[in-house]
């Protein structure tokens, strides 16, 4: 079974009429509107399953064995917001937009009436529904941007989010909204140009981003250091060190990858080694682009999996052991092209076999999702500071 750390579920869901006041009905019409222009450009710039259909579905988790996926909750209509200038901090209405995607979920989920199909909120959730083969969602949010636009708001918000069974928050994202600064990440742009077009300060962390950071350690909410600048990565690492040690609270890299090449995206040897000391984990992202950064660039399923194999050896060589390799696909979440033979989730299942010849079944495991598994139920069980 394999464990998806980052995958964009909540892409295709379409907000669904409901009774309530004028102001809530118009609340919908906007989101139902700007989830329909989602789902018309995914058509062209992002799903890559038959049909240019969405790749992260209940049924192609079925056919990939894929038993959990961290459903990533993102409102890109507010990390943009044309209505404000570049660089604006948050608006405090961007957490009600999150809070409704997250209840669209889980009203769309409970719509297929299937009985293999849970969301789990906490770690009894979770190993119950393992426990029956349930396929199992469980929220995540991509963006601090979302989280409030002040301390106390942030600290609100992230109580609430813990309760509603958020599971980990990347906190950096696609654009610099005065929380984390980020490294590029828009596939089609040379990263030369980006910071030429999205200028950054040299700092990684806002007093804002310290209290999102401090607030997800205080609930138990995983931080995904994925998308962060240098500066961002290791001032966060360092105020976890001061919050509880440095192997007391875990991180995540959800959606990431090696840095071979130049990319300032993928991860260098301190960074990796520092989430491996903290006893968290990277998971793999099946992004062309970034997978293949400084090597050869793959034509078919067997180069895509040499090329992650290459990534797996790098961490455990860094980390001196096979406990830090997993998952993240970031299926769906604009990372066209994907690795060739692994364009959705239905296809995860070769993957895993290959992982099984390649590594022996207990370590193929680990990679797969016991790796995962293990750092989702420590955040789950404990608050850390």
């Amino acid at each position: 079974m394999l464990v998806d750390l980052h995958a964009h579920y909540p892409m295709h869901v379409l907000p669904q009429p409901r009774q309530g006041t004028h102001k809530q009905i118009e609340r919908w019409r906007r989101a139902w509107l700007r989830a329909q222009i989602v789902r018309l450009l995914s058509h062209f710039a992002n799903y890559q399953a038959p049909g240019d259909e969405p790749g992260v579905t209940l049924d192609y988790m079925r056919a990939g064995d894929v038993g959990v996926i961290f459903s990533a909750l993102y409102c890109a209509f507010d990390e943009i917001d044309l209505g404000k200038r570049y660089a604006a901090p948050p608006a405090s209405g961007y957490f009600d937009d999150l809070l409704e995607q997250l209840e669209e979920v889980e009203r769309e989920i409970a719509s297929h009436r299937a009985a293999d199909v849970a969301i789990a909120h906490s770690p009894l959730e979770l190993n119950r529904a393992l426990a029956a083969s349930k396929l199992v969602l469980i929220h995540s949010v991509e963006g601090g941007f979302h989280i409030g636009a002040t301390a106390e708001q942030a600290r609100d918000h992230i109580a609430i989010l813990a309760a509603r069974g958020v599971v980990c928050i990347t906190v950096a994202h696609l654009f610099w909204r005065r929380v984390a600064t980020n490294a590029p990440a828009l596939p089609f742009m040379p990263d030369r140009l980006y910071r030429l077009l999205f200028r950054q300060p040299r700092r990684g962390l806002t007093p804002l981003g310290r209290s999102v950071i401090e607030a997800m350690a205080a609930n138990g909410i995983l931080i995904d250091v994925t998308h962060m600048s240098e500066a961002a990565l290791h001032e966060t690492l360092d105020l976890l060190d001061e919050l509880g040690g440095e192997d007391e609270i875990p991180v995540l890299a959800t959606h990431a990858a090696y840095r071979f090449g130049h990319l300032a995206y993928n991860f260098g040897d301190d960074v990796v080694k520092r989430i491996a000391r903290r006893g968290g984990v990277l998971g793999l992202i099946a992004c062309r682009h970034y997978i293949s950064d400084g090597l050869s660039p793959p034509a078919s399923f067997e180069d895509s999996f040499e090329l992650l194999c290459r990534h797996i050896d790098r961490i455990c060589e860094l980390s001196g052991s096979n406990d830090h390799v997993a998952f993240g696909s970031d299926l769906d979440g604009y990372i066209k092209p994907a690795l060739p033979g692994l364009e959705h989730l239905g296809r995860m299942r070769p993957l895993q076999e290959a992982l099984d010849v390649r590594y022996g079944r207990p370590i193929a495991e680990q990679f797969a999702g016991g790796n995962a598994l293990r750092v989702i139920n420590a955040a789950w069980q404990h608050k850390y500071v």
